[in-house]
């Protein structure tokens, strides 16, 4: 990222809304330069040659379309971060699986396109405080909340970020696991295996056969009848532990 702000790419094979969009981007203040592209080809094509820190990409053009663009972008050394547009919201499981961090419909609002600058910039900054020397002067805040979660949003399509300790619980749901907070349900493609193994030093526990907890966010194993339990949050939500995790779990939060 530019010491000045962001720098993005924004694609779109309709004149007009190529125009709307890039003038939109560039009244925010943390926006340092816009840049047109009116095809795939011509996105690109500039790609290549210049290193931006966000594409904000149609999905339905001609020749190339958006999602065959990400595809490409995606096997960049320092790829992009993706932003889709469009009218439609057929290509919003494609945009998850390829990291998308948001998907704006058409016409978007000044509202959304903040919102998606704003996991832009967490993304960016997070990525350039890793990269950082040891010794480097302390992240800023946005990179401080950069320990989130790329999700799908199963109601409105697209992808958010989430923090990770706002999740309550995953549940198994298939390819996917159900990520649930106190304010939205998404999915994540993995495991519970898998994320039991990665997010443990996170304080998630493996509580059900279908069901890993964030023990950090729980308030109360409350008993049922033969031997098992349940796991109560602070908004009232409450899943099962299996009889063998219950002392476990009592151990864990101290109850």
């Amino acid at each position: 990222m530019n010491r000045d702000g962001l720098t993005i790419l924004a694609v779109d094979d309709e004149h007009s809304q190529l125009e709307d969009l890039a003038r939109l981007l560039r009244s925010f203040p943390s926006v340092y330069e816009v840049e047109c592209a009116c095809d795939g080809r011509d996105a690109l094509v500039k790609a290549t040659h210049e290193q931006y820190d966000a594409i904000f990409l149609d999905v339905r053009m001609p020749d190339l379309d958006g999602v065959a663009i990400g595809r490409v972008l995606r096997r960049f050394a320092a790829a992009p971060e993706l932003v889709f547009v469009s009218a439609y919201d057929t290509a919003a499981v494609d945009a998850f699986e390829l990291h998308a961090l948001d998907y704006l419909r058409k016409p978007v609002s000044r509202r959304r396109v903040e919102e998606a600058i704003d996991r832009v910039m967490v993304a960016v900054e997070g990525r350039e405080a890793q990269a950082a020397p040891t010794r480097a002067p302390a992240p800023s805040r946005a990179a401080e909340n950069a320990d989130v979660v790329a999700v799908a949003n199963i109601r409105g399509g697209g992808t958010r970020l989430v923090a990770r300790g706002s999740i309550l619980f995953a549940q198994s749901n298939g390819d996917y696991v159900r990520i649930v907070t106190g304010d939205g349900r998404y999915l994540l493609r993995s495991t519970l295996a898998e994320l039991e193994d990665r997010w443990s030093q996170f304080g998630f526990v493996r509580v059900h056969r279908q069901y890993v907890a964030n023990a950090r966010t729980a308030v109360e194993v409350r008993p049922l009848l033969g031997g098992t339990a349940e796991l109560v949050f602070g908004d009232g939500q409450a899943i099962p532990i299996a009889r063998r995790h219950v002392a476990g779990l009592r151990r864990t939060l101290g109850v």
